[in-house]
């Protein structure tokens, strides 16, 4: 970035400051603030060990320092604007987790683009509310959504009952939310003892916990997999479960009897309604779930009591989008491209110059960048900048 290019987005920065009012986190005077400035060379100085009152009235800091990028703490402390993490006195933090497009399984960011990895990160966003509202009982008014304004969303969690857990017990729910440990289809059945052929001969019968859990999402599979067998006729089901690794004929004749015939025992989660072939099956899904129903956080954000994260409200340094907080109503319509787009940036064009020719989907439209100079719309000229592909050119 060179110099003209540095001074222009920050005084677009400082711009959008002074319109913008932003919202403090709870307790913001018991955090820990940071942020990166405008700095010329391709490194970052991260400025950071500030306590509100040393900042200030937060928007005329904000509107005064031009910042490029602002963070605030996870934890609280008694003092900290102390530059020992030590001396700051840990006393609790909010349970955060950080979920990053270019970092999900079958994303590949060499082919796909910003917009698809933001698509796929949308569908983790929902994954993981999913376990912290049904699984841990964490709703709206305890957890705040927050897109980063670069490649993903972020959600703390405030509830009395979790800001003062530790870095392990903060990992053991990073664990179950990434279904690690989650090794066998055992840890997920439950077995008991009933009479058999005679009270000297009782019988173990295992079943599948269907009371929430993980155990809950392999039986809502199993029974979803058996009403759509039990609408197909005999020839097209019995195809459908031989579709599946390890079930040949034998097997799926089994199965499609039981669940035409047994039907109210698989749905009470009984994994001998089709001898072994229910817990191969069930096995086979169990695998499924895991995989496409985890949520795929990154752990040591989560783990970190001190961590600093992106402020709601402020700039994206990398994007030029606005860091925006979400009610949960609003997650699955929200989209990045268009309604993070500040609106400092929508009213102008710009002309900026490009070494390549290259294409930018942004605000609802697809942009057509030709190398050399050219004039844009303001928004699509702060992304290209601020991600190093192209410079202020005069106007």
């Amino acid at each position: 970035m060179n110099q003209r290019t540095r001074e222009y987005l920050q005084g677009r920065f400082g711009d959008h400051y002074r319109r913008s009012e932003i919202t403090l986190p709870p307790a913001a005077d018991k955090r820990e603030w940071g942020y990166i400035p405008f700095t010329a060379g391709a490194g970052t100085t991260m400025v950071r060990h500030k306590a509100l009152i040393d900042l200030g009235d937060l928007s005329s800091f904000l509107a005064r320092k031009r910042p490029r990028h602002v963070y605030f703490s996870a934890g609280r402390y008694n003092d900290p604007g102390t530059r020992s993490m030590e001396e700051k006195g840990w006393h609790e933090s909010d349970l955060v987790f950080d979920l990053d497009g270019d970092h999900l399984p079958g994303v590949d960011p060499e082919t796909d683009s910003y917009a698809q990895m933001l698509h796929s990160c949308k569908d983790a966003l929902l994954r993981l509310l999913d376990f912290l509202t049904n699984d841990f009982g964490f709703g709206p008014e305890n957890t705040s959504i927050v897109f980063s304004g670069g490649r993903g969303y972020h959600v703390h969690v405030r509830d009395e009952s979790v800001r003062t857990l530790d870095r392990a017990a903060r990992r053991e729910i990073v664990e179950y939310v990434l279904g690690d440990g989650l090794d066998s289809l055992d840890r997920l059945t439950q077995t008991e003892t009933v009479a058999g052929m005679g009270v000297k001969n009782p019988v173990e019968k295992r079943s599948l916990q269907t009371d929430g859990g993980w155990g809950e999402r392999v039986h809502s599979r199993l029974v979803e997999l058996t009403d759509e067998v039990r609408a197909m006729d005999e020839s097209d089901g019995l195809d459908h479960l031989r579709e599946f690794d390890g079930i040949g004929e034998k097997g799926a004749t089994k199965l499609y009897e039981a669940m035409d015939e047994r039907y109210d025992e698989l749905k009470s989660g009984n994994l001998e309604a089709a001898g072994q072939y229910t817990t191969t099956l069930t096995r086979l899904l169990f695998e499924r779930v895991v995989r496409e129903e985890s949520a795929p956080i990154d752990e040591p954000v989560t783990t970190d009591i001190n961590r600093l994260i992106r402020l709601p409200g402020s700039l994206h340094g990398g994007s030029g989008l606005v860091v925006t907080a979400l009610a949960h109503d609003d997650v699955e319509a929200f989209d990045p491209l268009t309604d993070a787009v500040a609106d400092t940036f929508r009213d102008h064009k710009i002309m900026i110059e490009s070494e390549t020719d290259q294409q930018v989907e942004l605000d609802g439209e697809k942009h057509n960048i030709s190398a050399g100079h050219c004039s844009v719309r303001e928004s699509v000229g702060v992304f290209l900048m601020v991600r190093g592909r192209a410079e202020k050119a005069p106007e």
